[in-house]
């Protein structure tokens, strides 16, 4: 028999069936990578938590030091810009803050019904509901300002309605100082309608100085906050300058055991002392029921639950 020589076509079928037997017989094939999309950080973070305190002190006055004082909070934090120049960042801030209180002492003191009781209230243990609302600027990496609308209200009428404007400068100074870092601070409050204290004074300015040294060890935190508080413009009484010092610490410690994905959870237990003025001796000596004696040193201990996200 005569062999046939090849035609151009059957050479070309050939060469289609030989090339994917070369391709398999090669040592290996590229391997095909999934592609898995980064989880993108959230927009929005947070906390939500409560407190249980011995006694409500703020800017040195007392509000309340008998019974149960329970204060659930939340804070929301919403990332608007991010950058690298000289502007670093920019979130609004929103929280809420209350203060609930058995003892009733201060209830339907704005309206003349000082009965400590306020009985025909259906909130005479809400003592008080903040709300505020800020913007914060974080600039040159470490400093962050934050001007701040403040409204407190009192839902069984212990005072009446306050607003006021508040701006706080901070200075992260971690990248100074590590874990020794002292995160100092300085604010100032004008009081724009009514006192912060309830009082029939007119409106003054506060002014506080602090700082907020913290340092990690393994599952706990240990702080030791230090403030200063000052006033002018009839802040305090008798135009006094010197509101009060305070001086604390703090044990937070992270509960590990819940998963992340319900959020960073944790717990605290503190103690904070109280040097007070004497432009606060008035106030904290006349409440409904005279249930609070002036003393120069007042300490406050506290325990709370974070869950921060």
């Amino acid at each position: 028999m005569i062999k046939q020589p090849m035609t151009k076509f059957g050479a070309l079928a050939a060469a289609i069936l030989v090339l994917p037997s070369i391709g398999f017989a090669g040592t290996s094939t590229k391997e095909v990578k999934a592609v898995v999309e980064k989880c993108k950080e959230s927009c929005i973070t947070g906390d939500i938590g409560i407190n249980v305190v011995s006694q409500y002190i703020s800017r040195g006055s007392i509000f309340e030091n008998q019974g149960a004082i329970i204060q659930p909070y939340a804070d929301f934090n919403f990332s608007l810009y991010k950058g690298e120049g000289a502007l670093n960042a920019i979130s609004l801030s929103l929280g809420v803050w209350n203060s609930f209180h058995s003892r009733h002492t201060d209830a339907g003191e704005a309206s003349g019904n000082g009965t400590g009781n306020a009985s025909a209230s259906s909130t005479r243990g809400w003592y008080e509901f903040d709300f505020t609302a800020g913007l914060a600027f974080t600039f040159a990496k470490n400093f962050t300002l934050t001007p701040s609308y403040l409204t407190f209200l009192s839902p069984n009428d212990g005072f009446a309605t306050f607003q006021g404007l508040n701006v706080k400068l901070a200075f992260d100074d971690t990248d100074f100082l590590g874990k020794f870092a002292l995160h100092p601070y300085v604010q100032v409050l004008f009081e724009l309608d009514n006192k912060t204290d309830g009082s029939s004074r007119d409106e003054g300015v506060y002014y506080e100085i602090g700082i907020a040294p913290s340092v990690p060890v393994g599952p706990v935190t240990l702080a030791f906050p230090l403030t200063l508080g000052l006033g002018s413009n009839d802040f305090y009484a008798n135009d006094s300058g010197y509101g009060f010092f305070s001086v604390g610490t703090t044990v937070t410690y992270n509960l590990t055991c819940i998963p992340e994905c319900y959020g960073k959870w944790s717990v605290n237990a503190g103690y904070t002392y109280y040097n007070l003025g004497k432009g606060l001796k008035d106030y904290n000596t006349q409440p409904a029921n005279d249930v609070r004696d002036y003393n120069e040193n007042e300490h406050v201990f506290s325990g709370g639950l974070i869950v921060a996200f």
